[in-house]
């Protein structure tokens, strides 16, 4: 007869023997990846109406804070692009920000500018409130859309009044435009190595087009 005691070492030493078997078994732990930090270079909500953007006004339009966290472009005069820079200098840069059209014509154009030099030379990211998008660039006042002849429709833009989230990357020779997270088109081009950032707005044949943008961050790509 075997004593309660025996049973307990003899079912102990069953489990001290299965458990390297158990082990072999299980599929291997790693410690988890961090996730890599992105270097924010520049940040602004547009709550401070003194953190550099242009603040102008005249027949043509404006460009100025809204007061209550939102920057405004606004363009009176038919087949006219506004801009508006905060004053800064970068090479590379990933630009994001939000944009919506609160007033005026679908057919109009917004986005951002990277590698301004002056009012001559900069890249230009573009989508429309009715779906198109573009990218380009103006080089000794020559406006260009790079890698296509004309400004393109895409699905993922968001028409109308709705929020658009604009994304823009200049890293190197290659200029890509993203909408809403969706990469629209990437192209490449060496006319600019650096310069300042900035917000623009346009219309065509109609006039009274109104952008709000607010979150706007420069990110080291």
């Amino acid at each position: 007869m075997i004593k309660r005691g025996s049973l307990w070492i003899l079912a102990l030493g069953l489990i001290i023997l299965t458990l390297p078997a158990l082990a072999c078994g299980l599929p291997s732990q790693t410690a988890p990846t961090a996730t890599p930090q992105v270097e924010i270079l520049f940040q602004d909500d547009f709550s401070n109406p003194e953190s550099g953007w242009d603040r102008r006004q005249d027949s043509d339009g404006e460009t100025d804070y809204t007061g209550d966290g939102a920057y405004r472009i606004r363009v009176e005069t038919p087949n006219l692009e506004v801009w508006a820079n905060p004053g800064r200098n970068f090479t590379d840069v990933r630009i994001e920000v939000d944009a919506a059209k609160v007033a005026g014509p679908d057919d109009n154009d917004f986005g951002v500018l990277c590698r301004y030099v002056d009012t001559q030379n900069f890249y230009f990211f573009l989508i429309s409130s009715d779906g198109y998008f573009g990218i380009g660039k103006k080089v000794n006042g020559e406006t260009q859309v790079i890698g296509a002849e004309n400004l393109e429709s895409h699905t993922a833009i968001r028409q109308g009044t709705t929020t658009n989230h604009i994304r823009a990357d200049c890293a190197g020779n290659t200029l890509s435009l993203y909408a809403n997270g969706v990469l629209l088109r990437t192209v490449n081009d060496d006319t600019f190595q650096e310069g300042d950032i900035g917000l623009t707005a346009g219309t065509y044949t109609e006039p009274g087009v109104e952008i709000l943008f607010d979150n706007f961050v420069v990110y080291k790509p």
